[in-house]
């Protein structure tokens, strides 16, 4: 009883610590559940075959969140602990056993990981609904069968995050057995250690810098080194940026430290000689920061870049806009209705096992095709068909007795959907008037459409869309599911893309809340050793607005510099997207004003937390 009377005294004493890490974990549950819910809900997954598709993302989300809250958690948890050592250390001056206090250690631990895990699982309830509601309006699915309160989810979400904090917590309850009673005593006395000068500090700016560069490069010519592009990307920009806060971060401070208009001003020598002090501890947490900093943004710019990249993309395989086979009077309704760019009109006949299609229009009315760059597959081209078909009859299909079509015939048939997913296993033939004339069939025809503009006509598209699945099952005699037209690959990409941006934008606020409190548990946690420090300054006449100036430049100072090289990394980073996606900066402001936004909330959480341990009570 004594015990738990100790917890709740000393959680309440720490409250503001212990709400940061409670904040931090319980995103961290309620995104990792939404994740799980929307990839495990059976019955939603098989009511939208394109929600299946891109269940994938989901989970690969989970495992990326997961990986990351492990080592958010041991980090937060090791703050809560340093900050804990000395009182830990009174309790067993004063006669506790070190059973007991490693008991309350524990204890408390694992009540923050209870209390976040609940409070996770009811957000991310609500979480998973909505995002569930956004995908049905987003994609115009079914919502029939979700179940955001799902029991698979809760159980995989229980599971995991229990197991972490029973090892959070088993690790903290044993490095206070471990360490000695005097130890913990003193725990807040470290030794003040500076670098930044000599050969060897040289050595690392230029090799820090190369290695970023290389990375830099790596990424931008992404398109032509593939998968070797990104393993070289991914050391060598990890490496440089660990190298670049370990060998450059000191050596900076100490040549700002060396401007003598500058150190001797108010009491910058006091607060540049507090980051000289130490750099020691905060280049590796940096390091990280930067790098988690780069993934989070990364993560929402990517997301939202393919999302808005959608017509883009699908302009880069569909040249037209619409097929429409065998128009009658609501098609011709609905495409009235649009500003429409260019209407071409081709006849066919269709027999039990073949399809004509008359020479005479397709060499009229040349239609389009694609043209890749032949050393990459960027930014294709459409182009008008230019080969002449100088012969009577021509075969689609391989036919030893007939002359195979050209092949940018064969191409600008398969953009107008006159393949197997409209025709099924009929041969497909190119014939002059005079053959076709001889077919025993009606003749038909088929609308190639081009319009200024695709998605404000969405909805006139997908009612086309409809009626030429209804005329393929009709045409191929068994239920047809989807064309190969453009609205099929918009909406594919349109669903790959939702998924995509939906994951970017909650890990990356996952990611940037999680390393931002990472930074400030790091800061807090060398607070008390600094107490002295500033109570000496005030007894000496500096004023308490003038230590609270330097505190706010000294935290600004250690943000800053992950951010700058965070920063650097999404925007070169984008560029290995390039190959795939037309324009990888779109929308870029949108997640760069929610880092500045998360990151500054960090900031002044910081110094308004590290002000209230260090500078001393006025009365």
């Amino acid at each position: 009883m004594m015990l738990f009377k100790l917890s709740i005294s000393s959680m309440k004493k720490l409250r503001k610590d212990y709400l940061v890490l409670l904040f931090g974990l319980t995103i961290s549950i309620a995104i990792f559940y939404m994740f799980e819910t929307l990839a495990q809900n059976k019955v939603f997954i098989e009511a939208n075959s394109m929600i299946s598709a891109i269940v994938f993302v989901f989970h690969i989300g989970t495992f990326i969140l997961g990986v990351i809250t492990v080592f958010y958690i041991f980090y937060a948890t090791s703050f809560i602990l340093s900050i804990r050592q000395k009182e830990m250390g009174m309790y067993l001056t004063l006669g506790a056993k070190k059973r007991k206090v490693s008991q309350m250690m524990f204890l408390e631990t694992f009540a923050i990981g209870i209390i976040s895990l609940i409070a996770g699982i009811l957000i991310g309830v609500g979480l998973a609904k909505a995002v569930a509601m956004l995908f049905t309006w987003q994609l115009d699915f079914s919502a029939k069968g979700f179940e955001p309160f799902y029991m698979s989810s809760i159980i995989t979400t229980v599971v995991f995050y229990i197991i972490l904090f029973f090892l959070t917590a088993s690790t903290n309850a044993f490095q206070i057995a471990r360490k000695p009673v005097l130890a913990l005593l003193h725990a807040d006395r470290k030794q003040d250690n500076v670098y930044g000068k000599g050969i060897w500090t040289f050595i690392g700016v230029i090799l820090s810098v190369a290695l970023i560069g290389f990375g830099y490069w790596a990424m931008v010519h992404m398109e032509k080194l593939g998968q070797f592009g990104v393993i070289v990307a991914a050391i060598t920009i990890t490496l440089g940026t660990y190298l670049f806060f370990i060998a450059f971060l000191p050596f900076f401070i100490k040549r700002m430290k060396g401007i003598r208009s500058l150190n001797e001003k108010g009491i910058n020598s006091f607060t540049l000689a507090q980051l000289r002090f130490r750099i020691q501890q905060l280049t590796k947490v940096l390091g990280t920061v930067a790098m988690l900093i780069a993934l989070g943004l990364g993560a929402m710019t990517a997301g939202l870049a393919f999302y808005h990249n959608i017509e883009k993309q699908v302009d880069m395989f569909f040249i037209n806009d619409a097929t429409v086979y065998q128009p009658d009077e609501k098609d011709e309704k609905l495409l009235s209705t649009m500003d429409i760019k260019e209407k071409n009109a081709y006849h066919y006949k269709i027999t039990d096992k073949k399809v004509y299609f008359l020479k005479d229009d397709l060499m009229a009315h040349p239609p389009l095709t694609m043209v890749f760059d032949p050393g990459t597959m960027k930014y294709p081209k459409s182009q008008r068909v230019d080969t002449k078909l100088p012969k009577a009859i021509y075969a689609a299909n391989e036919e030893k007795s007939v002359t195979p079509l050209p092949k940018k015939w064969l191409d600008a048939l398969q953009q107008m959907n006159a393949g197997p997913e409209m025709f099924g296993s009929r041969t497909i033939y190119v014939v002059d008037g005079a053959k076709y004339d001889n077919i025993t069939a009606k003749s038909k025809q088929v609308l190639l459409i081009r319009t200024n503009g695709y998605e404000p006509y969405l909805s006139q598209f997908k009612q086309l869309d409809s009626r030429q699945i209804k005329l393929a099952s009709d045409y191929r005699g068994e239920k047809v599911d989807s064309v190969n037209d453009k609205y099929a690959g918009y909406v594919g990409f349109k669903a790959i893309s939702s998924g995509t941006i939906f994951m970017g934008l909650f890990l990356g606020v996952a990611f940037l809340m999680m390393m931002a409190s990472v930074l400030m548990f790091k800061l807090l946690s060398s607070a008390s050793s600094d107490i002295g420090r500033y109570q000496m300054l005030r007894k000496i006449g500096v004023r308490t607005a003038t230590l609270s100036k330097s505190i706010y430049r000294e935290v600004f100072l250690v943000f800053l510099f992950p951010a700058i090289i965070g920063l650097f990394h999404v925007l070169i980073g984008m560029k290995m997207f390039g190959f795939i996606l037309i324009d990888p900066y779109a929308k870029i402001w949108i997640p760069i004003s929610i880092f500045l936004i998360i990151y500054g909330v960090y900031y002044w959480l910081t110094v308004t937390m590290y002000k209230s341990i260090v500078l001393p009570k006025e009365k």
